[in-house]
C-alpha cells in the first residue's frame, strides 16, 4: 500500500508538472517584438531555414565527390555443382589439333572461395565537378534568399494582422463614447419624458439607438479577439496564450513615405523577388557550363587490394591467404552520343535566354506593382483625411443638434439623425484608418522597404 501510494504521488506529481510547461503564458508585445517572435516560431521561416541548412549540406555532399572514395566488399562462394573447364588437349604428349575435340581437364574451379577486397578511386579531373561546385554554392545562396523572402512575407502578414487589431481596439473606443454620450442623452430624455415636455417617441427612438450601438459593440469585441488570435496565427504563437499589444496607433507615422517613392528609380533591384530571379539566372548559366564540360574526358587514380582464401575443404580454408593488389588510371573520352550532348546544350541555352526574359518582365511588372502601390497609398491617405474632417463635421452637427433640441427650437428627429450621421462617419474612418495602414504596408513591400 505505501508503495502504491508513492508511485500515485509521482504520477499526480509529473501530470501537474506536465501541466505547469503547457500552461498558458502571457506577452506584451510591440509590433517589433510580434516580427521578431515570428521569425522564430513561424513554421514557414522555420522550413526556409531547414532549407539553409539542408543547402549546407548539399555543398558537402558535391565537395565529397571530388574526395578519395573508398569502399570495402567480402564475397563466399560454394561451388554445390562446380563448373568443369574445358580446352584443347595438350596433356598427351601430342601436338595440339586445334580441330580436335575439347577435353576435360582434371582440375577445375576450387569448390569454396572467399574474397575480402578494399578498392579506392580519386576523382582527377572532371569538368562537371567542377561546375558543380559552384552551382551548389549558388543553389545554399538561393535558398538563403528564399530565407530573407519568407521573413518579409511573414513580416508583412504580422504587420498587417497586428494594424487589424489596433483599428478594431479603436473602433472600440469610439463605440464607447458614442455609447456613454448617447447613454447620458437618453437618461436626460427619459426624465424630461417624466415632466411631460418631450414625447415618449422620443425616448423610444434613443432606445433603439442605444441598443444598436451596444450590440456593434459586442460584434466588435467578438472580432477583436479573433483577429488577436489571427495574429497569434501568423506569428506562429499557441493561440491559448494571451498577446497585449504595447503599440499605440498614434505612434504609428502613416504619411512618412509620402514623397521619396518617384525618386529611386532601381528599387526593383533590392526586391527579393528580384535577387531570386537573378540567382535562377546564374543556375540556369551554370547548368550550360556544366552541359558543355560534358564534352571533356575525365581522369582519375584508382587502387585496390584483395585477399583470397581458397580451399575444397573447409577446415583447410583459412589456413593459407593468396594476396593481390594494384594502381591504375582511368581515362573516359566522350567521342560520339548520337547529338543527345549538343542538344542537351542547347537545352540549357534556351533556359537562360527564357531566365533574362522573365527578369525583364518581372522588373516592368515590380515597376508597376509598385506605382500601382503609391495611388492606392495616396489615395488611402487623402480618404483618411477627408473621413477624420467629416467626424469631425458630425460631432459638431451632433452637438448643435443637442443645443437646438435641449432649446426648444430644434427636434429630436435631427438629433437622432446627427447621431446616426456621426456612426457612419466613425465606421468610415475605422476603414479608411485600416486600409491606410494596410497600404502603407503594401507600399513598403513594392518599395522594397522591407527586409
Amino acid at each position: 500500500m505505501k508503495h502504491l501510494l508513492i508511485i500515485m504521488s509521482l504520477a499526480l506529481g509529473l501530470g501537474y508538472t506536465g501541466y505547469a510547461q503547457q500552461a498558458p503564458q502571457t506577452h506584451s508585445f510591440s509590433l517589433a517584438d510580434c516580427i521578431n517572435y515570428a521569425y522564430q516560431h513561424q513554421d514557414s521561416v522555420k522550413n526556409a531555414q531547414l532549407d539553409v541548412q539542408s543547402a549546407e549540406y548539399k555543398v558537402k555532399e558535391t565537395i565529397g565527390i571530388g574526395l578519395p572514395q573508398i569502399n570495402g566488399s567480402a564475397t563466399f562462394q560454394d561451388f554445390i555443382k562446380p563448373p568443369v573447364s574445358v580446352g584443347p588437349n595438350f596433356l598427351s604428349g601430342q601436338p595440339i589439333d586445334p580441330k580436335a575435340r575439347l577435353v576435360t581437364f582434371p582440375f577445375g574451379p576450387i569448390k569454396y572461395n572467399n574474397t575480402y577486397s578494399l578498392q579506392a578511386t580519386q576523382l582527377l579531373f572532371s569538368g562537371t565537378f567542377i561546375v558543380g561546385l559552384q552551382a551548389v554554392k549558388t543553389f545554399k545562396e538561393l535558398s538563403e534568399r528564399s530565407l530573407i523572402r519568407s521573413k518579409i512575407e511573414t513580416n508583412v502578414n504580422v504587420t498587417k494582422a497586428y494594424y487589424q487589431v489596433l483599428v478594431s481596439g479603436e473602433q472600440i473606443k469610439l463605440l464607447d463614447a458614442n455609447i456613454a454620450q448617447l447613454k447620458q442623452q437618453f437618461e436626460q430624455t427619459a426624465q424630461r419624458n417624466k415632466q411631460g415636455f418631450v414625447e415618449k417617441i422620443d425616448v423610444d427612438r434613443l432606445d433603439v439607438q442605444y441598443n444598436n450601438l451596444v450590440t456593434n459593440r459586442e460584434n466588435v469585441v467578438r472580432a477583436l479577439v479573433l483577429y488577436n488570435q489571427m495574429l497569434k496565427f501568423q506569428m506562429g504563437m499557441p493561440v491559448e496564450d494571451e498577446l497585449l499589444l504595447t503599440d499605440k496607433l498614434e505612434s504609428i507615422n502613416i504619411a512618412a513615405q509620402v514623397g521619396p517613392n518617384t525618386v529611386d528609380t532601381t528599387f526593383y533591384r533590392n526586391r527579393i523577388e528580384y535577387k531570386l530571379l537573378q540567382t535562377n539566372i546564374t543556375l540556369n548559366e551554370l547548368d550550360v557550363k556544366s552541359r558543355k564540360a560534358e564534352f571533356l574526358p575525365t581522369f582519375a587514380f584508382n587502387a585496390g587490394i584483395a585477399g583470397v582464401f581458397q580451399e575444397n575443404q573447409t577446415k583447410f580454408l583459412y589456413d593459407n591467404v593468396y594476396y593481390n593488389s594494384y594502381i591504375g588510371l582511368s581515362l573516359n573520352i566522350p567521342i560520339f552520343s548520337g547529338g543527345q550532348r549538343l542538344n542537351r546544350l542547347r537545352q540549357t541555352q534556351i533556359s537562360v535566354l527564357k531566365a533574362k526574359n522573365d527578369l525583364s518582365n518581372a522588373a516592368n511588372g515590380f515597376k508597376l506593382m509598385a506605382n500601382a502601390a503609391n495611388v492606392t497609398y495616396l489615395n488611402s491617405l487623402q480618404s483618411l483625411n477627408n473621413q477624420k474632417r467629416s467626424r469631425e463635421l458630425a460631432q459638431e452637427v451632433l452637438r448643435v443638434a443637442k443645443i437646438k433640441y435641449e432649446q426648444g427650437v430644434g427636434s429630436s428627429v435631427e438629433v437622432t439623425q446627427a447621431q446616426t450621421e456621426l456612426e457612419n462617419a466613425d465606421n468610415q474612418y475605422i476603414q479608411a484608418l485600416y486600409t491606410a495602414l494596410i497600404s502603407k504596408v503594401d507600399a513598403d513591400k513594392a518599395y522594397a522597404r522591407i527586409n
